[in-house]
């Protein structure tokens, strides 16, 4: 089984194409808002180094968010074009269960925070369980104030990992003494190595079934809806 693995919900772009025997290949680039022009021959470039044809590819996997809107319905239609073409299964993957994961092997609670634009940041909480990690706190959006209060609420031993956390990182330890360090973005060999795991499992969807997380409505929809209610 290979799996291709395609991650633009952040300002990287990541693919990785990889299966039982782990990843294979990776290209991960942040160049700011030019996932469109990235990702296609990003893929190329992956599959080539692999020595890998796309006829090859059983299953596709995408970082379902939250995180960029462009980015992630960018990565979300490149992803359901290939599926859809291939017809081949598909599997999404939290952009916050990304980045949790490479530090899964801590005692500390996980807590991803990635950088939502506006003074805001997305985040979660994550434990240490037999085998892996566990949310224990549902994917939430909010000011940075509102992170600080949810850890300080919590009152426990703390990594914050992400690019929210690094952007806010003198914001965070005046609320809240914790360590930041860990990835900046989600890393596409962890979507390659969480899809396998589901793909085990025959845990797949077809491509109209995928969905992204935005957890806020997109700005186009918000300036819209201030519009209509100016006199």
């Amino acid at each position: 089984m290979l799996i291709l693995g395609i991650e633009t919900a952040t300002q990287q772009v990541g693919v990785a194409v990889g299966g039982h025997e782990g990843v294979i290949a990776t290209f991960e680039v942040a160049r700011g808002r030019r996932h469109a022009e990235i990702l296609t021959p990003a893929i190329e470039f992956t599959l080539k180094q692999a020595d890998i044809e796309l006829a090859e590819i059983s299953c596709i996997a995408v970082d379902v968010g939250p995180g960029l809107f462009t980015g992630m319905r960018v990565g979300l239609a490149a992803a359901k074009a290939l599926a859809q073409a291939l017809r081949i299964p598909m599997i999404g993957i939290s952009s916050l269960d990304l980045l949790a994961f490479p530090c899964r092997h801590t005692d500390r609670v996980v807590v991803p925070v990635i950088d939502a634009r506006k003074g805001e940041v997305f985040w979660s909480m994550y434990r240490q369980v037999p085998g892996g990690l566990q949310q224990v706190a549902a994917p939430t959006v909010g000011p940075v104030d509102d992170l600080v209060a949810d850890l300080l609420a919590r009152s426990q031993d703390v990594l914050c990992v992400g690019d929210g956390a690094e952007r806010y990182r003198d914001e965070i330890l005046d609320g809240y003494r914790c360590e930041i360090s860990g990835p900046a973005y989600p890393p596409v060999g962890a979507l390659v190595q969480l899809a396998h795991a589901r793909a085990l499992r025959e845990e797949y969807l077809r491509p109209g079934e995928i969905e992204p997380v935005y957890l806020r409505a997109p700005d186009a929809q918000i300036n819209w809806s201030v519009r209509e209610e100016r006199p």
